[in-house]
Parts: structure tokens; sequence; C-alpha cells
């Protein structure tokens, strides 16, 4: 028999539909792992006042805030909880908002409630397994090339101290590369790293999204300077990384200073 996620293991049911919260914790259950379910955002943020979930089912379309909103805010306040977000709506710009938001991964209703426990227990082995020199540095606000990533107002500030937005993809694309340097990543570890998720053959979204960035970093894509392409291998940031923080007088220097 194949092995089953931990009993430690806590999944957050968020849908408003009492019978798909019922069948899915009777499921999850069956199958080893804790569950709680709620019928809305309010609810969602009640039970993360008391403690964080191993991951969040989420659905899209909730009364008050909907899935998207919730997601947005969750990278903000709990970046580190697991999101795998349930539409009725299958297309794939929907798909696309939803991992844009931060979203780990995907599934339209219906669905098998056994890809749903497949999908879940790739997402915690994913998020579990990586190796130590994949695992993030110390954060506080990272320096790279001219620009500031804040890690705690998930901001990306320019020398200036002009503020760029950046969306949740973005943002945990470049988190990635910022945390592991000068250090080639194939498109199969950024999907892992960004969205718990293996690459399909024919998947380009890690293309379209290094490319957005570099857009964003005014990198030019002819010829980059931070994010290079290493061909047949995967993309990798060039410059250093310096973690700084605030002195009292409001301007960075380094940590270690």
């Amino acid at each position: 028999m194949p092995a089953t996620p931990e009993r430690s293991d806590h999944v957050l049911i968020v849908d408003d539909d009492a019978e798909i919260r019922l069948l899915l914790s009777r499921y999850l259950e069956k199958n080893g792992l804790r569950t709680t379910a709620v019928a809305d955002g309010r609810a969602m943020w009640r039970m993360l006042d008391d403690g964080a979930p191993d991951l969040i089912v989420l659905d899209l379309m909730l009364p008050g805030d909907d899935g998207l909103t919730l997601c947005r805010t969750l990278r903000v306040r709990h970046d580190d909880i697991p999101v795998l977000m349930l539409t009725a709506r299958g297309e794939d710009t929907d798909r696309i908002i939803g991992l844009e938001m931060g979203a780990d991964d995907y599934l339209a209703k219906p669905f098998n409630p056994r890809e749903l426990l497949a999908r879940i227990k790739v997402i915690l082995r994913r998020t579990r397994s990586l190796p130590p020199n994949l695992r993030p540095r110390d954060e506080g606000r990272l320096r790279f090339g001219g620009w500031t990533l804040d890690t705690v107002a998930r901001q990306l500030v320019a020398a200036d101290g002009t503020v760029t937005p950046i969306g949740g993809v973005e943002y945990k694309l470049l988190h990635v590369f910022v945390t592991h340097p000068n250090r080639v990543l194939s498109r199969d570890q950024l999907l892992d790293l960004t969205q718990g998720r293996e690459a399909d053959p024919l998947d380009r979204s890690i293309d379209v999204q290094v490319s957005r960035l570099r857009q964003r970093l005014g990198d030019d894509p002819r010829d980059p300077t931070l994010i290079r392409t290493v061909r047949g291998e995967g993309y990798v940031l060039t410059v250093a990384v310096d973690t700084v923080e605030p002195s009292g007088g409001g301007a960075d220097r380094p940590a270690s200073a």
C-alpha cells in the first residue's frame, strides 16, 4: 500500500459548500490527515490565529473575500503555508491568476478526492524535502544589484527608494533567486521551490515568469546582467546578495557590520 502522510499533518479546508467540506474531511482523515473545515475567510483567519495548518485547501468562490483575495493576503501573513486552490471554473486564465496570487497548486471542480490527496502529498513532500543547499538563508532585507527585496513587507525597492509593485509569482521567483545567488537552478527546481509541482515537458511557465521578472528589474533580455540563462541547465542570479537591516537613523546597513 502507498504510504500516507503523517498523522500530524493538518489540512484546513475552506469551502462554503457543506457537502464538500464533509466529503473532504472524511476522505482525508480516512487517509491519515487531520482536518479542520470552515466556510469562509473570517473563519479561516480565526483558525489561523490558533495555529498554522500544514496546508490549506482553499475554494476560489467564497462569500465575502474570495479565494484569490484570501490567497494574496495569506502570502503576506503566512508565506510558508502551502495553498491548494479549488474552483468550479477550469479555464487557464483562472488557473494562472490563482498561481500568480501565490497558490501552490490548482484543482478544478468536479475532482476526484484521490487526485486531491495525491496533490496534497506532493505539495507537503516538496515543501519539506529541500536539500540543504536549496534551503533559504536567514532573511530580512536582501540587497542585490542595486535593488532591495523586503521579505517582511514583500516589496521590491529600487536604489532611489522607489517601491516597485511585484505580484505573488514574481515575488516567489525573485525570492528563490536572491536566497540562492550564484547557483544555477533548473526549471524543475524553480517550479518545486515556487509552486511545489513538477514540470510538464511542455511547461514554459518558468521561462515566461523569468522574462517578466527581468522586465521588472530592468534587466536587458538580450544581455541580462542579473538573471542569466545557462543553456541546457536553467537560470542563475549572478550578483552578490547582502542581508541588511534598518539602522537607528533609518538608513540600511549590512547586518554583519
